[in-house]
């Protein structure tokens, strides 16, 4: 397995996001009212624990502590915690778990906004939400939170974070429209060109220009990629397909004997293999298309005796 995770929205994203809640005015409603909110935006990452275990982490991500469940008990454990270290500085229960809400149901909707998903639903249903929206990393976020709080600090003023506040809000409105927007575009271009609609596709945001994005279809044995831009209104799809490979007899083996590659299944959206030949026999190797060989790779070998399959690290 891949060791490397890109952060739904990073974890300077939502520290920034608590900080700046805070700045506006919040962190005064009870002792260790900032850092509250700081600690309570980044609680639902609490999942980055199972790097320490052999489970396949991408598997494990995004579900568990970032449902509906934990969504209502996590707020409750953070507050009764600082509550009981904090009583005796005059820390007021009930502003700690309004804040403690506030900042796990935030790093959740930051989070669904981006196409790594989230399981909202969890322990219910495994289903996968995604916005498609904001990228992973998104430098003008951190620019706009961060000096917001900065000048907060600076002129001891809620003004400065609230503006940064509003300004992020708005930011995220236009992508989320312009999400929305562009999806409906590159279907109906799809439609048109293919005389029917894709069984499903991302329109995804790229990294620092909001108004470009990665486009991924899923035409049935093939993935179709591109590029749509709202300066030219057009999408561009790539000459080259990829295919999923997914009725591959090596692959078919390795999914039934490998319970790594199951898990990665289970998180993957656009899942596609890559057979090789090597002297052991033929070693399949699963990616998702979102994200390359980036994040939750994972290879088994297949030997040449039907049935008999070895995991390996890539």
């Amino acid at each position: 397995m891949s060791v490397c995770d890109n952060r739904a929205v990073d974890n300077l994203c939502h520290t920034l996001a608590g900080a700046a809640f805070g700045e506006a005015g919040l962190k005064h409603t009870t002792r260790f009212g900032n850092v509250t909110l700081m600690i309570a935006s980044n609680l639902p990452d609490l999942d980055v624990l199972v790097f320490a275990t052999g489970l396949p982490a991408v598997a494990f991500r995004r579900g568990w502590t970032h449902g509906m469940l934990a969504q209502a008990l996590l707020p409750w454990m953070f507050a009764i915690l600082v509550f009981w270290l904090g009583k005796r500085r005059q820390a007021r229960f009930w502003p700690l778990l309004l804040l403690s809400y506030l900042g796990v149901v935030l790093h959740v909707l930051m989070d669904v906004l981006n196409n790594y998903g989230v399981r909202l639903l969890m322990p219910f249903s495994g289903r996968w939400f995604y916005g498609d929206s904001v990228f992973i990393l998104d430098p003008w976020l951190w620019m706009s939170l961060g000096l917001g709080v900065w000048l907060a600090r600076k002129r001891v003023h809620v003004r400065p974070a609230r503006v940064a506040l509003l300004v992020a809000a708005v930011y995220v409105g236009v992508l989320v429209v312009s999400a929305r927007a562009s999806r409906e575009y590159v279907v109906e271009q799809w439609r048109s060109q293919h005389g029917s609609g894709p069984r499903s596709l991302m329109v995804g945001p790229f990294v620092a220009t909001p108004f470009h994005r990665d486009v991924i279809v899923d035409a049935g044995e093939t993935y179709s990629t591109g590029t749509f831009s709202w300066f030219t209104r057009r999408v561009a799809f790539d000459r080259e397909v990829v295919p999923k490979n997914d009725a591959h007899p090596a692959v078919r083996t390795a999914v039934a004997a490998d319970e790594r590659i199951r898990a990665v299944l289970t998180w993957a959206r656009f899942p596609f293999y890559r057979v090789e030949s090597t002297p052991q026999g033929d070693e399949v190797i699963l990616r998702d298309l979102r994200f390359g060989d980036r994040v939750g790779g994972v290879r088994a070998i297949v030997a040449a005796s039907p049935g008999s399959s070895r995991p390996t690290d890539p």
